[in-house]
């Protein structure tokens, strides 16, 4: 026990050496504030596999990746949709580049997008997420794989304007899910590298520019992926974690926790109070053991949402191994709902591919529905594929496949993100790309009844409206 005691007193070191380093710009024009004249997102590829599927997982990767949260944010006060993605160069389909732009409700139409910064790599783990605040400031939050980049915080100059960003903050961070909470100011949920593995860490700020020490809130075994979520006042992360011993490709169990007064306190969902950082793998925020499951099975988290109550709904799928192709199936969409005083766990929809991200609205207690990639693409087993609309009316015990959005697509859809109070008329948002190779990439966006529009690629004029495709 000392010496995990000793091990957080160093990480709570490690952490605080590093933060004295950040937080200032520099005089470097780090961004551009230029128009473009379509929508390009990035192809992106993650480890060879030497097999028909070549790659541990590729393809069309703007709103990529799952534990980037969240990609777009609808404000009623002007009727528009904000969104950001990894996007490239005319010339390029693995440049990666930060993109900012908006749907506009009112009229049907997509400006110029804007283009504020090259993140100088290829990597879609830098892709960028969006934040909203009370004055109607845009916040873009430009990530980092890692800490051998920096990673970067801007804001527009104009409220509900996309046309020129300010930067604001300077520094190191990887898997962003900031969250502006009206009044208080900003709970940022993020993996930080710096303790030699993926801790899940709390920053919070104000003013999106003076920042709190960084907060390690868990890092169990070698690390984890999370997803978050706010419901009214408090926020929800939801995690896996890394085994020690078995490498990174291996991530296993769920976890939940929330805190209701802006990260002063963190609880499991009966209301337990958990002292952080967690770093024991059986704790009070532990919902399902994987890890000893027969059989031991790996954990993708995808989404959370919450019912009228505030009780979470955690989306996500089980495989039996991280390799792509059919040896790893069934590979099952699961929900984790909270009742109240126990953890009701259901999973029917299958699809092919670990990487196969969707959303999960709730509209009420008996009508669920998720978009995604559920249905074999053109591309089979590898990430993505033909995106489906789920509902369930028995809180995710059966599903009913109403509508399947997407057929005879030359490449596979991926990472259909939910917008923040998403619109009906923007209710899901996502690109294409080829699974197994390099190859153009288109951005999507579909309203609440399943119809699919797909935002210009090359325009002509300074707003045009998204061509309908489905």
């Amino acid at each position: 026990m000392l010496l995990k005691l000793f091990g957080v007193f160093l990480v709570v070191l490690v952490c605080s050496a590093a933060l004295a380093q950040e937080g200032d710009t520099t005089d470097e024009p780090i961004l551009i504030n230029a128009k473009d004249d379509g929508y390009r997102g990035i192809w992106y590829y993650n480890q060879a596999s030497n097999d028909e599927y070549v790659y541990k997982y590729s393809g069309g990767l703007g709103t990529y990746c799952a534990n980037h949260i969240p990609f777009c944010w609808y404000v009623p006060e002007v009727s528009k949709t904000f969104f950001t993605y990894g996007g490239t160069t005319k010339d390029s389909n693995r440049k990666l580049i930060h993109m900012v732009s908006y749907y506009d409700h009112m009229t049907g139409t997509v400006p110029r997008p804007t283009i504020l910064l090259d993140k100088k790599t290829s990597d879609a783990h830098d892709n960028p997420v969006i934040n909203v605040d009370d004055k109607g400031y845009i916040w873009i939050f430009s990530s980092s794989h890692g800490t051998g980049r920096p990673s970067y915080i801007s804001r527009s100059t104009k409220p509900y304007s996309i046309d020129q960003f300010e930067l604001i903050w300077t520094g190191n961070y990887s898997y962003p899910q900031p969250w502006y909470m009206p009044g208080k100011g900003f709970l940022f949920i993020h993996i930080w590298y710096g303790v030699g593995g993926r801790s899940i860490q709390m920053m919070k700020s104000a003013d999106g520019k003076n920042w709190t020490d960084r907060e390690l809130l868990s890092y169990i075994g070698v690390g984890h992926y999370e997803i978050s979520a706010p419901f009214k006042d408090k926020v929800g992360v939801a995690f896996n974690y890394h085994p020690t011993g078995l490498g990174l490709n291996y991530r296993t169990n769920l976890y939940y926790m929330e805190s209701p007064d802006f990260g002063e306190t963190w609880k499991s969902a009966d209301g337990t109070v958990l002292e952080t950082p967690l770093n024991e793998i059986v704790n009070p925020a532990l919902v399902k053991d994987y890890e000893h499951h027969d059989p031991r099975l790996n954990v993708y988290t995808i989404d959370i949402n919450y019912d009228k109550d505030g009780n979470p709904i955690i989306l996500y799928i089980t495989s039996l191994g991280y390799q792509s192709g059919p040896a790893n199936m069934p590979r099952t969409w699961t929900t984790a709902r909270w009742t109240g005083s126990e953890w009701d766990i259901n999973g029917s929809i299958v699809s092919d591919n670990n990487y196969d991200f969707g959303s999960l609205h709730i509209e009420s207690d008996n009508l669920w529905r998720i978009i995604g990639p559920t249905e074999t693409g053109p591309q089979p087993y590898n990430p993505g594929g033909e995106i489906a609309l789920w509902e369930s009316t028995d809180k995710g015990k059966t599903w009913n496949k109403v509508r399947q959005m997407t057929t005879g697509s030359e490449y596979n859809h991926t990472y259909v993100r939910r917008p923040v109070n998403a619109h009906p008329g923007f209710y899901g948002f996502w690109a294409d790309g080829h699974g197994r190779q390099p190859s153009d990439s288109r951005l999507y966006f579909c309203n609440d009844k399943g119809d699919v529009y797909r935002l210009p690629v090359s325009m002509t004029a300074e707003f045009e409206i998204p061509v309908k495709i489905n």
